[in-house]
């Protein structure tokens, strides 16, 4: 990740969970507190701790309850509560060990104890790999909105071992296809070629599909935060299908529908929206219908009103002077954000 003095390596292989005191030996100290679940921790925590013991490191752990229903203000006062009982130091790096959840509470709390300490992600689901894990963005949820209360906070690195996916249910394999879909689909129209082709081969979880799958998905989400780091432009256009995703996880109840599958959801719609007032071709939203399809997503939400959806949507971070700005598609690989948007033209698209 090139971010000047905030830049960091991202480390994809087989295996990296062994390797991981060798690959994290610049860090500031040699003491670390790893945050997991009991689910990860009972597949992988023991590599990772024995690896980084092996380094010379010192580690804790802590425990935080599984599932996006615990991402909130609660569960990251347990996490600083621990750190301060075993006396983390502001050299003291925090490792996040698991999925989505897991990245975004230990970036948070590596954000604000003690006013910032290292931290480094170890995601273990398909979509920390290739999204959450890779730019900075912490936080929790609020039962008004997804990600509302948080922290950009830069990793010191991130290691994604692929043979993790190898426990990963088949319902997670294609939340985190999701966001490969989304990746190739704003960015790289030959990269949504080959998911056209590979799907197969990655819902199989063959080896090397997987690892192109993940190294280009992070290539992309590098450049686009190089670029903005911070959101304040071309960032957002990371968000396509989140809008309408979002508020689809916030009105369900946080865990009812995975984020990967309320995204293709999002992006389905945002599909139809892109159609109505980009251009963008009706056979290029349907080839991205059947790739979410062919990667097992859903696309249809759930009944919500469109008085609902304008209000969930509303407290959307792109939101600005009170009007939504939506992340559209002009044609596969090249997106855009689009204020403005009439609302005869939203409302068509909410059914």
């Amino acid at each position: 990740m090139t971010l000047g003095e905030r830049g960091y390596p991202i480390h994809v292989g087989e295996g990296l969970l062994g390797r991981a005191g060798d690959l994290l030996a610049a860090l500031p100290s040699r003491r670390a507190v790893v945050v997991t679940n009991a689910t990860v921790a009972a597949h992988w925590l023991a590599p990772l701790r024995g690896a980084l013991a092996a380094g010379g490191f010192a580690v804790d752990v802590v425990l935080v309850p599984d599932g996006e229903a615990h991402k909130t203000l609660a569960t990251l006062g347990d996490v600083l509560t621990r750190l301060l009982e075993v006396r983390a130091e502001r050299s003291t790096t925090l490792v996040a060990l698991g999925g989505g959840v897991v990245g975004d509470l230990a970036g948070f709390a590596a954000a604000v104890y003690q006013r910032g300490i290292p931290f480094v992600q170890v995601p273990t689901t398909l979509l920390a790999q290739v999204d959450s894990s890779v730019g900075g963005k912490t936080g929790v949820n609020h039962a008004l909105g997804k990600n509302m209360i948080g922290a950009f906070w830069q990793p010191q690195a991130v290691l994604i071992d692929t043979a993790c996916l190898a426990t990963l249910p088949d319902r997670e394999l294609s939340a985190g296809l999701a966001e490969v879909v989304k990746a190739a689909a704003i960015r790289d129209a030959a990269f949504f070629a080959w998911l056209e082709g590979a799907m197969d081969a990655l819902l199989a979880r063959d080896a090397q599909p997987l690892a192109h799958a993940i190294v280009e998905s992070c290539r992309i989400k590098a450049a686009v935060v190089a670029a903005d780091e911070r959101e304040r432009g071309e960032r957002a256009l990371l968000n396509f299908g989140h809008t309408f995703g979002h508020a689809i996880e916030t009105a369900a109840g946080y865990g009812a529908w995975l984020h990967g599958e309320a995204v293709a959801a999002g992006m389905s719609i945002a599909a139809r929206l892109s159609a109505r007032v980009c251009g963008f071709a009706a056979a290029d939203a349907q080839r991205l219908d059947a790739l979410l399809v062919r990667a097992r997503l859903p696309l249809v939400p759930p009944a919500l009103s469109r008085e609902r959806w304008l209000d969930l949507m509303a407290r959307d971070k792109k939101v600005e002077s009170g009007r939504i700005r939506f992340v559209l598609l002009e044609a596969l690989g090249r997106a855009v954000v689009r204020g403005g948007v009439a609302p005869e033209d939203v409302a068509a698209v909410l059914g």
